[in-house]
Formats: C-alpha cells, sequence, structure tokens
C-alpha cells in the first residue's frame, strides 16, 4: 500500500520543480474565455514547469474519478505547447485558490479550463521560442517549437530542457502576443493518449481516499443519527472496548440546520485498525430522539407532492395565453409524472485522513473539491481556511457525492480530539443510509393538441426539494439553475407555453447526483412528448422534430425568462435547436430506426435533450420476455459536446452514462419511513449488474468546431425516458413513475 508524503505548499512546489526549472504562473480566467484576456487579469493558477532534463510538468488542478480529466486538461497545454506526451508528468494539486475554481463538478472542467490551458501552453512556448532566439541571436520569428524542441529555420535545435532556465528569464508575453494552434495541427487535442493513471490503476499501486495513510494514524467508523438532525439520547460503550483494537469511543455533536458540509454527528469508534473500529462499532448501544424529520414518510410525501403539481403553481416561464387556449376546448391530454429519491452509490464509499496538529489540519481525501474541504474544516475547527491543506486522491467513483466533504470534516474534528491522525471510512451502509439524495420529484403535463396531434398550448408543473434548502433550511422553491435544467429551457415551438414550479420542504440532505435536475425533468418532457406522438400515431422522431421546429436559436431573455445555461453567457453557449436536430437525425440513422419492424416484446425507444450545454439523442433497443424480464440488447447515443479533448474518455463517459441511467431507470429508489431510509446496501440498492447493463452503447460524437461543452453527465438524462418509450411500445404499458421495477410488466 502505497504511502502518504505530507508536504507543505511550498514543499510541493520545490518536490515538484527542481532548480533551473522553467516554472510558469498561466493565466486561469474564470471561464476560460480568451477575449476576456483584453483584461489583463493576473490568476495564477496552472502551473507548467520545464526541468533542466526537458520533463514537462503540468499540475492538475481538477480531481481525477474516472473521467480522464488528470489527462484531458494536460493534454491541452502540452498540444500548444508542443511537448512530446512521452516527455510530460503529471501533478495533482491541492487545494488552493490560486488555481481557481476546483470543485470537478458541472461537467465544466474542459468547457472552463480548456482555454485557460492553451493560453498556458502558447505561453510557453512563446518563452522558449524568445530564449532560443536570445541563444542564437536570432529574431524569434525565425524560431518554432517542435516536438520538445525548437527550431530554427536554419536547422538548429535546441531541447526544451537546454532552453529552460534562460526561458525562466523571458518576460511573460502579454495576451495578445500569444498565437495558438489552428486546430488541424493539433497533436493530441481530438486524438488523446492513454490516461496518465492507467498503470497505477491496473497494478494496483494508484491511491485513493481509503488507501491514504499518515504515520501514527488510527481508524474511525461513525455510528450517526439513523435520521437527519436526531440527536444521541444515551449510548454505552462498555463491550466496545472489549473488541481487540478499540481505543477509545468520542461523541460528536449533532449540527444545527442548515446542514450544508456539516458532519451528522454520531458517537465515532476509534480504533488501531478500520477492521476493530468496525466490529467495535457493532457492539454499541445507542439511543436516538429523531427530532423534526421522524414522520418522513417518502410514500406520503409522495401523494403530497403529485397534489401540488395538480394545482396552479409559481409562473417560471410564460408565452402566449396557455389558459386561453385550454378554454377553447378540443383534444387534451395530461399525465402526472415521478421520480423517487436516488443515492450515489459509488464503488468507493467516502473515505478521508486527517491530522490536525498546531491549530492546523492536513487532509488526505478521495474529494472533488478541496477548496470545499479547507471552508468546512475550517469553519468546524475554528481555524483559518489558509490553515487546511487538502491534498486530492485518485476517487473511486463520486457522481457528486465527493464534492460534500462532511466526512472530511468529521476526520479533522476527530483527529483534534484523539491527537493524532485519524481516517474516517464510510461502509456501504453509510454511504447508502446518509447520502445528499437526489431530489424526489413529481411533474404535472398538461397539452391541448391541433388535428395532427402539435400542442397548441403547453403546460408543465414540477415540485422537488431543492438543492439550495442543504445550506438554507428555508428554501422550498427550485433554484434557477436546478429549473434551467430541461425546465425553463423546454425547446419546443409552441405558441402557447407555460412552466411552473411549486414548494417542497426537505427531510434528508438534497444534493447534487450526476446530471442533477435533468433526471425528473427529461423523464417527464420526453415521456410526455411520446405520449402525445402516440395519441397522434406518428412516428416519435417525426414527431419530436416537428414540435423542435425549424433550426434557430432560441432566445429566452428575449421572452422575459431566466435561463441561468450553467453559468455561461447566451452568446457563447446558444441555444440552438439545429444541433438538437443533427444528434437526432445521427441516432436515427445509427440505430436503424427507420428500418426496424415492430416486435413482440422488443422496440426502440427514442429520447433527445440538451444538458450542459451538451446536445444528446438516444435510441434504446429493449426486449421484455414473457416473465416480464427486461433486458437492453444496444443503445445508441449521438452528441455534439462542440470540440472534443480526448474522444475515447467522452465515448467511455458516454458508455457510463448509459450504465447509470439504465440503473437509475430500471431500479434506482431510495425510500424513508419514520425518517430513516429502508435501504442500505446493492441487495436493497442495487445497481445495474451485467445481465441488466446494456449489451452494446454506440456512442457517435458529431464533430464540431463550436466551444467544449460537457461530457460527464449529459449522456444521463435521456437514457429513462427512452427505455420507457422503449417500453411502452414494446409492451403497451406507460411508465409514470420510476423505478420501472415496481411496475409489473405481464
Amino acid at each position: 500500500m502505497s504511502a502518504v508524503v505530507r508536504m507543505s505548499r511550498r514543499g510541493f512546489l520545490k518536490t515538484t520543480f527542481s532548480a533551473g526549472a522553467l516554472i510558469l504562473c498561466a493565466r486561469v480566467l474564470p471561464g476560460g474565455a480568451l477575449d476576456a484576456l483584453a483584461a489583463q487579469t493576473w490568476h495564477p493558477g496552472v502551473y507548467l514547469g520545464i526541468e533542466p532534463d526537458g520533463t514537462v510538468i503540468i499540475v492538475a488542478h481538477r480531481s481525477e474519478m474516472g473521467t480522464g480529466i488528470r489527462t484531458s486538461l494536460p493534454m491541452v497545454a502540452a498540444d500548444e505547447l508542443d511537448a512530446d506526451w512521452r516527455r510530460v508528468r503529471v501533478e495533482q494539486a491541492i487545494g488552493d485558490p490560486r488555481y481557481g475554481d476546483q470543485n470537478t463538478d458541472g461537467s465544466k472542467s474542459i468547457r472552463d479550463f480548456y482555454g485557460a490551458l492553451r493560453q498556458a501552453g502558447a505561453t510557453a512556448r512563446l518563452m522558449l521560442e524568445r530564449a532560443a532566439a536570445a541563444r542564437w541571436g536570432v529574431p524569434v520569428a525565425e524560431c518554432r517549437a517542435s516536438n520538445h524542441q525548437v527550431v530554427h529555420t536554419g536547422g538548429k535545435t535546441l531541447g526544451f530542457g537546454e532552453l529552460a532556465a534562460l526561458a525562466a528569464r523571458q518576460p511573460v508575453p502579454a495576451a495578445d502576443e500569444l498565437r495558438f494552434k489552428a486546430p488541424a495541427d493539433f497533436r493530441y487535442v481530438g486524438h488523446g493518449v492513454p490516461i496518465v493513471d492507467l498503470a497505477g490503476i491496473c497494478t494496483g499501486k494508484a491511491v485513493y481516499g481509503i488507501d491514504a495513510r499518515m504515520p501514527k494514524m488510527a481508524y474511525a467508523s461513525i455510528e450517526r443519527p439513523p435520521v437527519l438532525g436526531g440527536r444521541l439520547k444515551s449510548h454505552d460503550d462498555r463491550e466496545v472496548r472489549k473488541v481487540r483494537g478499540v481505543l477509545r469511543t468520542v461523541v460528536l455533536e449533532t449540527p444545527i440546520p442548515p446542514y450544508g458540509f456539516k458532519a451528522l454527528g454520531g458517537v465515532a469508534v476509534i480504533a488501531g485498525s478500520s477492521w476493530a473500529a468496525m466490529e467495535g462499532r457493532k457492539k454499541l448501544k445507542v439511543a436516538w430522539e429523531a427530532g423534526e424529520n421522524g414522520s418522513y414518510d417518502s410514500a406520503a410525501f409522495e401523494k403530497s407532492l403529485l397534489e401540488t403539481v395538480r394545482q396552479p403553481q409559481k409562473a417560471v416561464r410564460a408565452v402566449g395565453d396557455v389558459d386561453a387556449e385550454f378554454a377553447k376546448g378540443g383534444t387534451v391530454l395530461e399525465a402526472e409524472y415521478y421520480v423517487p429519491h436516488l443515492a450515489h452509490a459509488s464503488m468507493e464509499p467516502p473515505a478521508a485522513v486527517a491530522e490536525f496538529k498546531n491549530g492546523k489540519v492536513t487532509a488526505w481525501a478521495a474529494t472533488q473539491n478541496p477548496q470545499a474541504v479547507q471552508d468546512a474544516v475550517a469553519k468546524a475547527l475554528t481555524i483559518r481556511k489558509e490553515d487546511v491543506t487538502c491534498h486530492v486522491t485518485l476517487l473511486g467513483g463520486a457522481f457528486g457525492r465527493k464534492s460534500k466533504p462532511d466526512y472530511v470534516v468529521e476526520a479533522a474534528l476527530l483527529s483534534k480530539n484523539v491527537g493524532r491522525p485519524v481516517q474516517v471510512t464510510w461502509t456501504r451502509e453509510d454511504d447508502i443510509a446518509h447520502d445528499y439524495y437526489h431530489a424526489v420529484a413529481a411533474m404535472y403535463l398538461k397539452a391541448a393538441t391541433d388535428a395532427r396531434g402539435k400542442p397548441t398550448a403547453w403546460l408543465q408543473r414540477c415540485a422537488f426539494p431543492p438543492i439550495p434548502s442543504t445550506f438554507d433550511a428555508s428554501v422550498r422553491y427550485g433554484g434557477d439553475g436546478e429549473l434551467a435544467q430541461g425546465w425553463v429551457d423546454v425547446p419546443f415551438a409552441i405558441p402557447n407555453l407555460r412552466a411552473e414550479n411549486g414548494p417542497a420542504e426537505p427531510h434528508v440532505r438534497i444534493g447534487w447526483l450526476r446530471s442533477v435536475a435533468n433526471i425528473y425533468h427529461a423523464f417527464a418532457v420526453q415521456s410526455f412528448t411520446d405520449e402525445l406522438a402516440a395519441a397522434a400515431g406518428r412516428d416519435r422522431i417525426e414527431y419530436f422534430l416537428d414540435l423542435l421546429g425549424p433550426p434557430r436559436t432560441i432566445d429566452f431573455t428575449a421572452e422575459g425568462t431566466k435561463n441561468a445555461n450553467y453559468g455561461k453567457p447566451a452568446d457563447q453557449y446558444p441555444w440552438e435547436t439545429g444541433r438538437l436536430r443533427r444528434v437526432i437525425e445521427v441516432v436515427a440513422e445509427k440505430s436503424g430506426w427507420a428500418k426496424r419492424k415492430p416486435e413482440k416484446g422488443r422496440a426502440l425507444g427514442f429520447a433527445a435533450h440538451r444538458s450542459f450545454l451538451t446536445y444528446v439523442a438516444v435510441v434504446v433497443d429493449l426486449q421484455v420476455d414473457d416473465q416480464g424480464r427486461i433486458t437492453i440488447p444496444r443503445i445508441d447515443m449521438a452528441l455534439d459536446a462542440g470540440r472534443v479533448i480526448h474522444p475515447e474518455r467522452v465515448t467511455a463517459q458516454f458508455e457510463g452514462a448509459a450504465v447509470f441511467g439504465a440503473s437509475l431507470a430500471l431500479m434506482g429508489e431510495i425510500t424513508a419511513a419514520h425518517g430513516r431510509i429502508t435501504q442500505s446496501n446493492f441487495d436493497n440498492y442495487p445497481v445495474a449488474r451485467m445481465a441488466e447493463a446494456p449489451r452494446e452503447v454506440h456512442v457517435h460524437i458529431v464533430p464540431s468546431d463550436a466551444l467544449p461543452t460537457g461530457a460527464g453527465e449529459p449522456g444521463v438524462p435521456p437514457i429513462a425516458p427512452a427505455i420507457c418509450n422503449a417500453l411502452f411500445a414494446a409492451t403497451g404499458r406507460r411508465i409514470r413513475r420510476l423505478p420501472v421495477k415496481n411496475t409489473k410488466l405481464v
């Protein structure tokens, strides 16, 4: 097992780079907009260095949880630098504000930092070329970097390493002096390389959160309140202390709402090994006061949410006059949809090591957000954020769970209490029972249609406990960011359309889960669209394209609608229906949609959705046998994610999204009774095994020169509605409530 080396930030830099290296503090602009360089804002963030031996060191400031981001972002810098990838070494960044936002979520790593990493590479390249020109006494225009060396037009060459020291003395170029490669000259962008962690992962040498170790470290397993906000009435640890290896128990206080990233409280068993800590915990006798969430019952809550969406709610988008159109009578269709709580259930549960010493904390954690670790730990221990150092390990899956650092706070609190480093490891049961759950959601949709079945009026209502409620206990309505995820930005060309949002009270911690609110919004909208097409007797894809209307750019602001657009300006990332139409046409062709003949128990289902600024269309080939067992022989996915940096990694993320989405659609459900989560492990919160997973996933990347968008999450939202639409086509049974397992199919 690999040992963890502790070091300060200064020590990190000293260790990473040797004397004589060119160390570049590259400009990193939030959002990575090249034109923003004109502002000349200096944000040191991405460290790129060249050693005297020619080794190029690029510091990855994002977390690696299976997406390949520790490879993809350095690739961008290496490409602009014209480095030989075989001589590039990637180092993981600690939590530090100089790197900008390090929260690896929202499918934004590439779209936010593609421009910044290009700038880093281009800056270093120009400094090397100027150094070579100075060495040779020639104009810099006669020098060009090429494959880890600078070449003079006369044929002379100098390696990057030979130029490193002289390049370090060159002034950093102004923004308007930089030149960037043409796409045709890219060596790595759009092509890809093997991920830098491949060997370590394959040989078991890679360090994940659960592998982190510190000298004299103790281990903790925590019995937490079974109900959110529950308080400890009493505990008896006499039998616990008889377990060999157990050192002591520590009581952690129950936090006061809002819960945010605070530790949940409970009783921690401290031991000399994780095994002893977990065995000791089994002997613990505890009694709890349930608190205000003790009456939470998810079945009753489902009914109350559905009652909410049956009534008029707050309008969040209004086009035309929906009420007047419905008053005309004619054909009207309506339907209700429901998505339950979901858990992240990543393969590696939360794990972290922390040491409190001399008023400072050093942590090693499987975290998506080392800066949130600094914030949360500092608040919990009432120390300065600058006194919290967070080192990032590899993450064995995350799906949004590990952007919430409550488990690191637990380790820091316990370390302060026992006076030595402490590792906290959550069990699978801990993870399922105390997650930041995906919000339960109810949706109601209604449409009046013309003679061809096309809506002349469209009404949609949703209600779900919002994520901001985790940070402000009074929040009841969806935030702008949540509502812009497939709800207010429905792209259909319908003259009268209104979207509404109703209140919902949280009873558990609500958090981001891969693709977030898009999951339930896409399920409702894409299912209802399929229902309308079926009622009209029209081909689903032809009907969807008719709803989408002619290719155009939708200006939500002009109609008075707030559209958060994933934090990006509409002029850089417009909502273009033509791009959605294109991926639909591609997936229809690749899946053989028009050629498939109906078969008993087997059919295709379709859905299309834009999320995280990426356009995705999906066709699911689904089969149901005479026992009601479902198999998915094939899924086709077409996507337009703008310029793709690493096609293989994008393909892998969409393949993973197909499995993840199928798991949620077919079997994902978290329920609560008396405030306690009913599920506990993979036996009652299953994820797709090989028999349930799609047999084949075909990913079709549509070439695009647009700015890069997201890849990690956009593949998930269309999967559930495409599965359910295929089920309807195969069996005639319409699924309006997830998961599918709760509906008898035969």
